[in-house]
């Protein structure tokens, strides 16, 4: 049989740490996952990322793979395990994950046989349902909410045998947990594929992304909103009504206002884990009327000669 090298298959180097080899996987999952991929082969670039983490995101096996990797079959040589290989235990045995490859099945075992199908047989109780993962998106206003958020998707089916037959809807209300950011990753567990043979269901792990807010950007859990003036306001000063996640709020603008200046609003912003939140910062921005007539222009011009401001002053400094 061919050798598989699985650090190529999720395309890390060989000193790759855990980390690295999560992203590479979670990359490769999100791109060739049955229910978003149109690739004629994605199924098959699914399992075999899956199989590639499943070996070098578990320490031990990794470790045994690491030591195979030794004996050639990589340069393109038919893989044959070393002597006494099989006699070394098995980290597979008793192994429950379906649909790996002959290669995993020499080295690991496969549905609970010994790594090599050798000695004796055991029979495994069930296997476990295959984990699914989706990306959610939610509004900024919904990590306020205490309401369940319903979500629909697709759950793969199997038959007794472990065969793929098909997906079919799930549907579930979900708490949006308090102080979610965005690229979190929840579990839940059981939500997943059905096992098979009685073994246990797999888990449903939602990524979260927090969907663009037309008024308000996020750093951490605080809210930053711009808030446009006239210059006039910005000079005379005034009160404006500022939109938050949970109504409006009227902010006061001192005179003498500048552009960019930045105003606090505490407690405004999105929810930590604490149930505690972030604050609101309004940021001032001053506007010019796009158009003005002649009356408008001699204004402006006898104030410039009142004032005898020059915005410039400190670059001659």
């Amino acid at each position: 049989m061919d050798f598989k090298d699985y650090y190529k298959i999720l395309g890390v180097e060989p000193t790759a740490d855990d980390k690295a080899i999560k992203a590479a996987y979670r990359k490769l999952a999100r791109k060739y996952h049955p229910d978003v991929s149109k690739e004629r082969d994605a199924e098959d670039k699914f399992k075999e990322a899956n199989e590639a983490y499943e070996v070098l995101g578990d320490a031990q096996k990794r470790a045994e793979f690491d030591e195979l990797r030794k004996y050639g079959g990589q340069h393109g040589r038919p893989f044959q395990a070393p002597p006494g290989w099989e006699n070394r235990g098995g980290a597979g045995a008793g192994f429950e994950n379906g649909d790996f490859s002959d290669f995993f099945s020499s080295i690991f075992g496969n549905r609970g046989g010994s790594p090599f199908g050798r000695g004796q047989q055991q029979r495994s109780p069930g296997r476990r349902g295959q984990d699914v993962e989706l990306e959610l998106a939610i509004f900024l206003e919904e990590t306020l909410s205490k309401d369940s958020k319903q979500i629909s998707f697709q759950v793969p089916q199997s038959n007794a045998a472990g065969q793929r037959t098909g997906f079919s809807t799930k549907t579930l209300n979900v708490k949006i947990p308090a102080g979610v950011v965005d690229g979190e990753r929840i579990r839940l567990k059981g939500q997943g594929a059905p096992g098979i043979g009685g073994g246990a269901n797999g888990d449903l792990f939602l990524t979260i992304r927090l969907a663009p807010h037309p008024q308000f950007d996020v750093e951490g859990h605080d809210l930053i909103i711009t808030v446009p003036l006239a210059p006039w306001e910005a000079a005379l000063g005034t009160k404006v009504a500022v939109p938050t996640l949970t109504g409006r709020i009227n902010l006061t603008i001192r005179p003498d206002s500048q552009s960019g200046q930045r105003l606090r609003v505490k407690g405004m912003g999105l929810a930590n884990k604490q149930g505690e939140r972030g604050d609101l910062y309004a940021q001032l921005k001053v506007v010019m009327p796009s158009q003005s007539d002649a009356t408008s222009r001699e204004l402006w011009t006898q104030l410039s000669q009142h004032a005898a401001f020059d915005p410039r002053a400190h670059w001659s400094k």
